[in-house]
């Protein structure tokens, strides 16, 4: 059975967003990535500065709000349709929730064949990378690391801390074409 859907969790600047972009390039067909991020600059910007939406606070902590949560509900609902239409995806999120974050996304997924990912990367390391990407809000990174794995259960995890993000992905893409995921 082939995967149909590759959840990439992990907490800011842990390279996600790279591993997704080196699987698009090692595996044989086409896949889309669409991320936590995709989301977030696609709402409206009074949902920036709103508590109703997304906030970051100056320590890196972030805080999200009913309207935030209404639109992304029905984003996770859009990234399972488009799986179930025939789209293979990669998603890059960002489990602020652990479980609770890992659960919705099951639900949406349901019968569709996932791998679950977690990408961990030393919390001194990932702070470094924030820094070096300047559009970050400093602390997110820290904050982020652990957080983000609790109580989530993987089939697979790679750490970005001395592992390079094509390396990861060729981890991964060996267990999309096993058909294990």
């Amino acid at each position: 059975m082939t995967t149909q859907v590759i959840v990439l969790n992990g907490g800011s600047s842990s390279g996600k967003s790279g591993i997704a972009r080196c699987l698009q390039a090692v595996l044989p067909d086409p896949w889309l990535a669409l991320g936590t991020d995709t989301l977030v600059d696609a709402m409206p910007a009074v949902l920036h500065t709103s508590a109703d939406g997304i906030a970051f606070a100056p320590d890196g902590e972030v805080s999200v709000g009913p309207e935030f949560r209404t639109l992304e509900a029905a984003w996770i609902e859009g990234v399972a349709a488009m799986a179930r239409a025939g789209a293979r995806v990669i998603v890059d999120e960002v489990f602020l929730g652990g479980a609770y974050s890992q659960q919705r996304w099951r639900k949406a997924l349901g019968d569709l064949r996932v791998l679950w990912v977690g990408v961990r990367c030393d919390a001194a390391v990932a702070a470094g990378r924030e820094v070096a990407r300047g559009d970050r809000t400093t602390g997110m990174a820290a904050s982020q690391a652990e957080v983000v794995h609790r109580g989530v259960t993987y089939d697979l995890e790679v750490d970005t801390t001395r592992t390079e993000s094509m390396e990861c992905a060729r981890t991964i893409a060996a267990h999309v074409g096993s058909g294990t995921g």
